[in-house]
């Protein structure tokens, strides 16, 4: 064959720049592949192919012994292919096209594969639709394979719109094309349609089909719909595997059903299947979730005994639980342990350490931890500098913070939203409002857009300060910028409102807050600021009448809200009360909706003024509090507690 088309200049492939026409259920017109970014680097293929020179079909007419065959060209294809030399590759499938080459199905499902790998999955659908052209007929190999590389790269939506369009040019599907459409009806949430298409299948289920099923209800929280298949599946022949245990136990752990979590596992032993990192780090989790720390740090121990080493996220999660449960002495000794087993902790477990020790004032220990991992060649990131910031902040040092903040620009850190609230809040409860309206500015400047906690931290310290006008100003930027308030913006402007004298205003507000989302529902700190408000103007028969809605609305009164009344009770009235029936009439209100909490709250606050309540009230509080089941249990414990 001559070879004047090699010395010709090269077209671009026209598959790419006149794609051909899908129906109307997938149309490959939604994406503009020329903006697709190829990548030319000069490096061998994974599996060790070397990649093919430009010239090498430059050199057969000057060899004379050289024959581009078939096999030469698929050579050069997945060469390129695996080298992800994108350009080259088109280049010859244009020269085979115009040659009217075959290139075989296995050939394009290793392309499939390169473009997947890349991160191309239009370029994969692309080609799979020109298959035709190069004299290979499409067959469920390939429509699997681009399926695939859709459902890899989370095109969820695509995949199922591909699958209608292929299956509708008469592509039979099978087994595993349907393991791929059901695992992406549980990306997407789609279970029932999941489980519809599982009934439906003309093909027995495997395995992964179970396994997926099993895991998409399980995060949809429909965990007895999931332990219900799995006895199918087992009933049906088909055993489960760590996948599949590890999907329910993760379910069951996010429920916070760790007994059940637990049978699972010792089900999972009967099996002959043994439990992995996974399953430990998902018990772990869950324990430490539930607040149990001494069952997770055994379970530890139980995983080291199995030989199942523990990694970052078993130990990272041991940590967290231990600072937020208080326990960061205890979280320092793990800490040491983790590297004592050749573990090294990355910036997050250091973080929250450091986090951990800044909220227990120890700020001298947070500091020296953070220069032991500088010294050990951690680098800080974003979340570690943050982390820095904001306990250095809370230790009263918001110049020393702002230090930090530079070092970390400098290094090439961009701070985010909860550095800059951090440092503001730092700043504000210093009594340094201009130096927190500078840090305000400096993080628009720097391009960061405030969230929420910003704009909370901003209208808080401006109330707080006396500045109503400037607070509203940022309250109408924030609602201007989409942003939701949280209770503490809320409660923030009812603050500057009733100190103002606004009252009206802050009740208004409230209505509001009761008509949005649990993020901004009030709670006892906003009430009270409204009770002092409307106590301050001497109407206390509309701040009792408050406190019936807030008893209403489920939220119980505290230490402050006792003393807001106590206080009106004795200057306001006329003559004065010492507020003994009003906490009595409290207590009763409270049992009669059975809030058994704030029962105990307001009579130990009764008790601590000398103030005690009637011999009916002790007698319904004795009832409510000493139901014989409860009792009987408490003496039990007792018991065990003294004899073990």
């Amino acid at each position: 064959m001559p070879f004047r088309f090699l010395i010709r200049k090269r077209q671009r492939w026209k598959l790419f720049t006149n794609p051909c026409k899908f129906s109307s259920s997938f149309s490959i017109h939604n994406v503009s592949v020329n903006n697709l970014e190829n990548d030319h680097s000069n490096q061998e293929s994974k599996n060790g192919r070397p990649r093919p020179a430009k010239g090498t079909f430059k050199l057969g007419p000057k060899l004379g012994s050289y024959k581009q065959g078939d096999s030469t060209f698929y050579s050069l294809l997945m060469g390129y292919a695996d080298s992800k030399d994108f350009t080259n590759l088109e280049n010859v499938l244009d020269t085979m096209k115009r040659e009217r080459r075959v290139i075989t199905e296995k050939v394009f499902i290793h392309i499939f594969k390169a473009y997947g790998n890349a991160h191309f999955p239009n370029k994969a659908v692309y080609l799979f639709d020109t298959m035709g052209e190069f004299q290979c007929r499409q067959t469920v190999r390939s429509f699997n394979s681009v399926l695939n590389v859709l459902i890899q790269e989370g095109r969820f939506d695509q995949a199922l719109s591909f699958y209608s369009y292929v299956v509708g040019k008469g592509i039979s599907p099978n087994g595993l094309t349907f393991n791929l459409i059901i695992k992406a009806m549980c990306r997407m949430g789609l279970i029932d349609r999941a489980i519809e298409t599982f009934r439906d299948m003309p093909y027995a289920p495997d395995l992964y089909t179970y396994s997926t099923l099993i895991d998409g209800l399980c995060k949809e929280n429909r965990i007895e719909e999931a332990v219900t298949l799995l006895d199918e599946m087992q009933s049906e022949g088909c055993f489960p595997n760590e996948v599949t245990y590890n999907a329910l136990i993760s379910g069951l752990c996010r429920k916070g059903d760790m007994t059940r979590a637990s049978k699972l596992v010792e089900n999972m032993f009967l099996k002959g299947c043994t439990p992995n990192a996974v399953t430990y780090n998902t018990l772990i989790h869950g324990l430490c979730l539930k607040g149990k720390l001494e069952k997770a740090v055994c379970l530890l121990d139980r995983m080291v005994a199995d030989k199942c080493v523990p990694n970052h996220v078993t130990y990272g999660t041991i940590v967290n639980g231990l600072v937020e449960k208080g326990k960061v002495a205890d979280a320092v000794l793990l800490l040491g342990s983790m590297e004592e087993r050749g573990h090294r902790p990355n910036e997050y477990v250091y973080s929250s350490v450091i986090s951990g020790l800044f909220k227990e004032g120890n700020s001298e220990d947070a500091v020296r931890l953070w220069q032991q991992m500088v010294e050990k060649g951690f680098k800080p990131n974003t979340v570690v500098y943050s982390v820095l910031i904001d306990g250095l902040c809370r230790q009263g040092k918001p110049d020393e913070a702002e230090d930090i903040l530079s070092e970390m620009e400098n290094h090439g850190f961009v701070a985010n939203a909860f550095t800059y609230s951090s440092l503001m809040r730092g700043f504000f409860y210093a009594g340094n409002c201009g130096k927190a309206l500078q840090i305000w500015k400096r993080m628009e400047h720097n391009g960061c857009n405030p969230n929420e906690i910003c704009f909370s931290v901003l209208i808080h310290g401006l109330c707080k300060d006396g500045k109503l006008k400037e607070g509203l100003m940022a309250w109408k930027h924030m609602l201007g910028r989409g942003c939701k308030p949280d209770v503490v913006a809320y409660s923030s402007i009812i603050h500057g409102l009733c100190e103002a004298g606004f009252v009206d205003g802050g009740l208004r507000l409230l209505n509001e807050m009761l008509c949005l989302d649990s993020k901004s529902e009030p709670d006892v700190i906003t009430y009270n600021i409204l009770f002092h408000g409307l106590c301050k103007q001497n109407k206390i028969s509309r701040a009792v009448a408050l406190l019936d809605s807030m008893l209403a609305k489920g939220c119980d009164p505290d230490l402050v809200t006792c003393n807001i009344f106590l206080k009106s009770l004795a200057e306001k009235l006329d003559p004065p009360q010492d507020g003994r029936e009003f906490l009595d009439e409290l207590v009763v209100r409270l049992s009669k909706r059975r809030r058994v909490l704030g029962v105990t709250k307001i009579v130990e606050i009764m008790l601590l003024k000398f103030l005690s309540p009637k011999a009916s009230t002790w007698e319904r509080v004795v009832q409510d509090l000493c139901k014989h089941k409860k009792v009987q249990a408490a003496i039990d414990r007792c018991w065990r507690d003294l004899f073990g």
